[in-house]
């Protein structure tokens, strides 16, 4: 059985293993119309990772989910492979920029941009410490490559292939020049490793966004649901007498038969003692 990565097109978690695997000699198959929202809320997929989250690598000895993970172990299939460093220390470190590259990085691009792309709620103050974040992260990194070619050592290792995907959607979707600007080093980084034989094959052509994306406009409430509202605090609400039995089991009922409901509110309730 061939490996096979469920994931959809375009996703930078599933480029961590199709990067490690050219690098490593290693065949893996990228399944076809995976449908993100559909596909991964299967009955098998969720055998396979039961929070339905993607990427998932199908193996012959069972799945494996969580991108760095099934980036390690593709790289773990050639033994030997100097993606992991040639050293115990350098080793150590190529664990440790993944690492850096999971919590300092990754969540910094994510937070300044999902919002943006409505994928999450706006909120200026997020915004302001994703970004307060991200260039602290950058700072460092900046500094680290200051007369660095690659992370670890003198050649592409894990730690630049799960840190030039975790900057991926930075840099094509948010990241603009004038913000990347602040880090040479980085930027220096990224183009050398995004122009990578291996990295081309999986990423194709890399362009830097030119501009951030707008703040979602928030949807207007409907002019008919606003002639509908009424004055909550003068209703005439209806009080319970709790030693009624059976005014309580009616409560009781009432809360137990309630349908739960999907979809966004579209007016805020008060409520009342």
């Amino acid at each position: 059985m061939a490996l096979v990565l469920h994931s959809g097109p375009g996703n930078k978690n599933a480029f961590k293993a199709l990067i490690a695997a050219e690098y490593s000699g290693v065949k893996i198959e990228l399944t076809k119309n995976f449908e993100m929202g559909v596909t991964n809320k299967t009955p098998e997929f969720l055998k396979m990772n039961p929070l339905g989250k993607v990427p998932v690598l199908e193996t012959p000895e069972g799945a494996v989910f969580e991108s760095n993970a099934i980036a390690r172990y593709v790289a773990r299939l050639n033994d030997g492979n100097p993606l992991f460093g040639s050293s115990r220390i350098e080793q150590a470190h190529v664990e440790q920029w993944m690492d850096f590259a999971a919590t300092e990085v990754d969540p910094g691009v994510a937070w300044y941009l999902y919002p943006r792309l409505g994928y999450i709620p706006y909120s200026q103050t997020t915004e302001e410490t994703a970004i307060a974040s991200l260039k602290r992260a950058l700072g460092s990194l900046n500094t680290h490559l200051a007369s660095k070619t690659f992370l670890v050592g003198h050649s592409v290792t894990l730690a630049d292939i799960v840190l030039t995907c975790n900057l991926y959607h930075g840099f094509a979707r948010i990241l603009t020049k004038s913000f990347t600007s602040e880090f040479p080093h980085v930027e220096r980084y990224f183009w050398t490793m995004v122009s990578q034989p291996n990295f081309k094959k999986v990423m194709g052509d890399v362009k830097q966004a030119e501009s951030v994306p707008p703040v979602p406009k928030k949807a207007a409430v409907p002019k008919f649901v606003m002639d509908e509202v009424y004055d909550m605090e003068l209703y005439e609400w209806t009080k319970v007498d709790i030693s009624d039995e059976a005014q309580r089991e009616r409560v009781s009922a009432m809360i137990e038969d309630q349908e739960p409901f999907e979809g966004e509110a579209l007016l805020d309730a008060k409520c009342f003692k």
